[in-house]
């Protein structure tokens, strides 16, 4: 867990590549108090012993189905496949997938227990939390804490996606969907702890995968909550997602910039979703 002080930051954009739709602005100064946050996503290992500490059966598991990306789904799975979403037909709807077995049944993630869990719902992000003594980030809080203590960039680093060249994040690079060029060095997850951390020591807060929020979603977000400690808390059906993952471009979902946001609702799961954790003082 890193210590992140009591602050003020400007929060939020009205950048033109921004998403209006998204309500990721207008910025607004806004005040935080001081909290833990941890330095990645909760990863494969640490899950694993929160299910087995509990015998914890995630909503995945509970459906019996997750959506999985096109490209990662065996040639076996994919016969089996009998439903994909018009509006995204990316994803395909996978029986037996789920955190442990992220591609469907004939997948396993003995060599990603250092990669971030995927498949969890918001309920099961939250139900970790319970079991471990945390809590999920409000909006304010990541976004706080994603800026590094820089002030408005763009990304956690700054404002230049790859600074002398160099990768900073797991995103897709290629023609999304069908060609992923991996020239990051990762077509799916990438262990939690890959590329330079931000100014305050937290790894992955762009790319990888979306972390969940404690906040419901609204558009009108920076409207209509308060400048301290901003929390939205009237239920929409859709809970708060933030940071983008490895399927992220710049011509679909240029979300993974630090002021975007995205939700989902509570109960869904994928195969680019996953969660930290914070801890209040």
């Amino acid at each position: 867990m890193v210590f992140i002080p009591a602050g003020s930051f400007i929060m939020g954009t009205d950048l033109k590549e921004g998403f209006p739709a998204d309500g990721e602005g207008p910025p607004r100064l806004v005040q935080v108090d001081a909290f833990s946050i941890s330095a990645y996503a909760v990863t494969n290992a640490q899950f694993q012993a929160f299910v087995a500490d509990t015998g914890y059966v995630t909503e995945a598991e509970r459906f019996n189905w997750s959506f999985v990306f096109h490209l990662f789904v065996s040639e076996v799975v994919k016969l089996q496949v009998k439903s994909v979403p018009q509006a995204t037909p990316w994803w395909y709807v996978v029986n037996g997938a789920y955190w442990a077995k992220p591609e469907g049944p004939d997948s396993d993630i003995h060599d990603r227990m250092d990669h971030p869990v995927i498949h969890v719902s918001w309920n099961d992000a939250d139900a970790y939390c319970r079991w471990s003594g945390q809590r999920l980030p409000t909006e304010a809080e990541w976004e706080y804490a994603a800026r590094g203590g820089l002030k408005q960039k763009t990304y956690p680093w700054g404002d230049l996606l790859k600074p002398d060249g160099k990768h900073r994040c797991n995103i897709w690079q290629g023609k999304f969907p069908i060609k992923n060029n991996a020239s990051d060095g990762y077509e799916g997850t990438a262990p939690v702890y890959a590329y330079e951390p931000n100014g305050y020591g937290l790894y992955n807060m762009s790319g990888n995968v979306w972390e969940w929020c404690a906040d419901w979603f609204t558009p009108s977000y920076h409207v209509e909550t308060s400048p301290m400690n901003p929390r939205f808390d009237r239920p929409t059906g859709r809970r708060s997602m933030r940071g983008g993952s490895y399927l992220c471009h710049r011509s679909y979902c240029n979300r993974y910039r630090v002021a975007a946001r995205s939700s989902n609702t509570p109960d869904s799961s994928t195969g680019n979703c996953g969660f930290r954790v914070v801890q209040s003082h």
